[in-house]
């Protein structure tokens, strides 16, 4: 109880605070900067804040995505088991819709997808637990994300899913005017896909 106490009481001073969404173990992460007539201050990250929500982890990488086009979508993207990653997703430059899909073997919300608006603007993250596919569209000319991961890329264990596949359903909210050919590739869903561990 002390413990949860002091928690809350360290997301208040941090301005950090997080909203669970429908899919289990997924959060939307919101900042509240500090603000005076010089700019602002905003804290992007503290582990110990960070824990409540699932990250359990050193930063093992930091990664920066700039997209120039319109349009474009980077996905979806996931890590297979033992190097299956928490990602927490920034945007620091313009504006997209960042989406996430549960590939959990056993979840109660197996293949949901959660999509949400991030912006250099909203100062929102998501934060995506192992065992999720990530993928985004961006919204404007010139987006940039920032990506921090608990485990180091392995690219024997990445895997992927077409990002327009109809089982996923999912809602771009504007026409893709972009793919790369490697995510073009990536097969849709079979009925016996079961998921990763």
């Amino acid at each position: 109880m002390l413990h949860k106490a002091n928690q809350r009481l360290r997301n208040l001073v941090t301005g950090i605070s997080a909203s669970p969404t429908d899919v289990e173990g997924l959060w939307v992460i919101e900042r509240a900067p500090i603000e005076d007539s010089r700019g602002s201050f905003c804290r992007l990250f503290e582990p110990s804040v960070f824990e409540e929500w699932g990250w359990d982890g050193p930063v093992r990488q930091i990664n920066h995505s700039c997209t120039a086009q319109r349009g474009a979508v980077r996905g979806m993207h996931f890590q297979l088991p033992p190097h299956d990653e928490t990602k927490l997703v920034t945007c620091l430059a313009g504006e997209v819709y960042d989406v996430a899909v549960d590939l959990r073997r056993g979840s109660p919300t197996f293949l949901s997808v959660f999509g949400t608006h991030l912006s250099a603007n909203n100062r929102k993250s998501l934060l995506i637990p192992r065992g999720f596919a990530h993928g985004f569209q961006a919204l404007i000319e010139n987006v940039e994300l920032l990506y921090l991961h608990d485990r180091d890329y392995a690219p024997t264990h990445e895997g992927g899913l077409l990002p327009t596949d109809p089982r996923l359903g999912i809602d771009w909210p504007i026409p893709i005017s972009q793919m790369s050919e490697r995510d073009l590739t990536h097969k849709p869903i079979e009925d016996d896909f079961e998921g990763i561990d």
